[in-house]
């Protein structure tokens, strides 16, 4: 019985990672790997709701099923934090007497676009900045580092087209 138990949330939390991953692969543009993988996760679903239902008068067996599930979405979402698939864009705003930060940044290998601002308390500078989404706690770290005061917004762009960075990025 307690194999049986066992079995069951193995196989769900499998069937759950491999689902989350592929959802993140197909909305993160990469239809061909998601298919391939969706293939292994049907059939592991299969494997594991055969399972369940042909024991269904175990209520554990329904707990087991829920408990792989659970566990298998979380560990889908930790997988897809290490891969960090995709880029992340900074929206970056310091006083102009930082305008030094553009300049370190780009040393680091960082596409940056800046341009003057105005703000509430005088001139500043505006900056965009993208980099491989893996980089982004460094790239938050390295601006924080620079500038403390810096007004920064992270997200994460779902296309890209052009730009000196992109053909290295890929």
């Amino acid at each position: 019985m307690i194999e049986m138990i066992l079995l069951i949330i193995v196989i769900n939390i499998s069937y759950m990672t491999l689902t989350t991953l592929r959802l993140i692969l197909v909305i993160k543009g990469y239809p061909k790997v998601a298919s391939l993988l969706s293939m292994v996760e049907v059939f592991i679903y299969l494997m594991g709701l055969t399972i369940v239902l042909d024991n269904l008068d175990n209520p554990w067996n329904i707990a087991a099923y829920c408990l792989g599930w659970g566990l298998g979405v979380y560990s889908g979402s930790l997988i897809e934090q290490r891969l960090a698939l995709g880029y992340v864009l900074f929206e970056v705003i310091v006083d102009a007497s930082e305008a030094a930060l553009v300049g370190e940044l780009r040393a680091k290998g960082y596409g940056v676009t800046s341009w003057f601002a105005d703000g509430k308390d005088g001139k500043k500078i505006s900056m965009t900045v993208i980099a491989k989404r893996k980089n982004e706690a460094k790239l938050r770290a390295t601006i924080i580092g620079i500038s403390p005061k810096a007004f920064v917004i992270s997200y994460e762009p779902s296309k890209l087209n052009g730009g000196f960075l992109v053909k290295q990025m890929r």
